[in-house]
């Protein structure tokens, strides 16, 4: 089992989550477009910055940025304004468990694209990791509804899992960090024009929200951490586990959100408790060594 992975793994998705909360609360007063592509420039600012502190032997005009643009404008600056729209048209629960379903997309690419075989093992593994996941968001059979905003979400995670597996496989050379760096760039690209248009039409989606110390305090979790830091510790977690492992963690967002808003006022949820301890047996389940048959 690669422990430092699932560490990366556990930390990208820890400030994902921070995300949903700063997320609702910014979406009082921000329009959609305006708030994504703001978020996506200021997280690429702090990638450029970071590559320029840290990474002294690499040539911010040498990176592929073009396949870079690419691969982040579709994986995901599309997935990542589909997930928020959800989220929207929904809530932050209803939209971390539309991204906590990203271990069915994950796996089948592996299946699909790099030949990966799944033992039965496996498949109990996930089939506890989706079964804890949808604990984790707190959802009850019977109760929960699911219309277009949660099918938005799920399509985002599809695409979203399609972006990261495709960052990891078409630049092996480049470091996380750089990695990172050229797909938040189409990110931005792709969610500038569409924001741009909403303000020539004046549409509420480019509404901009005050910017007071708590809304800057907001946009620095939302795009910093939640975005930023999250998806250098994401990209580095699918190089070492792999999309389908990595995509696990997904599974653990509605809880550290729970975490997140308890520490912020709200009640303890031990239903999301045990739906976390249960995705975290899968998880280990799917990473136990196979045993090797004699031919």
């Amino acid at each position: 089992m690669n422990i430092r992975g699932n560490i990366f793994g556990a930390t990208a998705i820890f400030l994902f989550a921070l995300g949903f909360p700063a997320a609702d609360q910014l979406l009082q007063t921000w329009g959609i477009m305006a708030l994504i592509a703001l978020r996506n420039l200021l997280a690429l600012m702090v990638m450029m910055f970071l590559i320029f502190l840290l990474e002294h032997n690499v040539s911010l005009q040498k990176l592929p940025w073009m396949k870079g643009f690419w691969i982040g404008g579709i994986g995901f600056g599309f997935g990542s304004l589909l997930l928020l729209i959800a989220q929207a048209m929904t809530d932050a629960t209803t939209a971390a468990l539309a991204a906590a379903a990203m271990p069915v997309f994950a796996i089948g690419l592996e299946v699909t694209l790099d030949g990966r075989r799944l033992s039965g093992r496996f498949l109990l593994a996930v089939a506890l990791v989706l079964f804890g996941g949808a604990l984790a968001a707190g959802v009850i059979p019977g109760k929960s509804s699911f219309g277009t905003g949660f099918a938005l979400g799920l399509f985002a995670s599809g695409i979203f899992a399609w972006g990261s597996r495709e960052t990891v496989k078409s630049f092996p050379t480049l470091s996380p960090l750089s990695r990172t760096a050229i797909t938040t760039s189409g990110m931005f690209g792709f969610t500038a024009i569409p924001c741009g248009a909403a303000m020539f039409f004046e549409h509420s989606w480019s509404t901009v929200g005050s910017v007071d110390i708590s809304n800057m305090g907001l946009l620095f979790v939302y795009a910093c951490l939640a975005l930023g830091l999250s998806q250098v510790f994401w990209i580095k977690a699918v190089d070492d586990v792999g999309i389908g492992i990595a995509s696990f963690h997904l599974n653990a967002t509605p809880f550290y959100v729970m975490i997140i808003v308890f520490i912020l006022g709200s009640e303890w949820n031990w239903m999301q408790t045990v739906g976390a301890a249960v995705l975290t047996v899968g998880t280990l389940l799917a990473q136990l060594p196979e045993k090797r048959s004699n031919h």
